[in-house]
């Protein structure tokens, strides 16, 4: 019985999973050649032992093919249908929470982890007028659901948010990448109250930055004026 082969079109027919999976036998091996017998077992869902038996022509002919894909400039799509759902982009990053911006802050350049990324920039669709539409309340239990998404649609979404810049209050952010989020939230905004965590996560993004930035340069002008005051 020959077995199928199913060459993706384009980014879109290869899911997350997929190039999760390829990416660690990628991070494991150095061989190009088993690396290329991966890439076409995986994005063409072929089992190893077909792959092997493919002649050199075939076998380069579907690599350029893969290769292509993957030179082509990631678009950023708003929406798409999954198992039936449709998902849709943040409408406004504007009105993210804190505990939101966190997590995408933190797996959007972690492949290991992007599928939480990926849950706070995409949820199913709760209403839609025209091209206006709301979303689900973020909930990072739900990360699952996605894996099976298109990674074209990762990868534009991934992009979008490097060219974007995520402009936000850029002292803090070098300050809690620097010190960690944890130490911004229990020290800064908690005020070292563990119990005040779950209800700071849930507030708007620019308010807590800005409150943060607000209390860092309060707290750099008083100790300038204790030292100032000692002199």
């Amino acid at each position: 019985m020959k077995a199928e082969l199913l060459i993706p079109n384009n980014r879109n027919e290869i899911s997350l999973r997929q190039y999760q999976e390829f990416l660690k036998f990628q991070e494991d091996y150095t061989n190009d050649y088993f690396l290329q017998c991966k890439m076409i077992e995986i994005f063409c869902n072929l089992d190893a032992k077909t792959v092997r038996l493919l002649k050199v022509a075939d076998a380069d002919r579907i690599m350029n093919i893969l290769n292509s894909m993957f030179t082509e400039e990631a678009e950023l799509t708003r929406r798409f249908t999954l198992d039936g759902i449709e998902y849709g982009l943040i409408p406004d990053f504007d009105e993210m929470s804190l505990g939101e911006y966190i997590d995408l802050d933190t797996h959007i350049g972690n492949w290991d982890n992007i599928l939480i990324a990926m849950n706070v920039l995409f949820r199913p669709i709760k209403q839609k007028i025209g091209d206006k539409y709301t979303i689900n309340e973020y909930d990072i239990t739900t990360k699952e659901n996605l894996k099976e998404m298109p990674i074209g649609i990762v990868l534009g979404a991934v992009f979008f948010l490097y060219n974007l810049g995520m402009d936000l209050s850029r002292t803090m952010i070098i300050y809690a990448r620097k010190y960690g989020w944890y130490q911004a939230l229990f020290s800064g905004l908690a005020q070292g109250d563990i119990r005040r965590f779950e209800n700071i996560t849930k507030l708007n993004v620019h308010s807590c930055l800005y409150t943060l930035e607000y209390m860092k340069e309060k707290s750099e002008l008083e100790a300038k004026q204790i030292k100032k005051k000692f002199k």
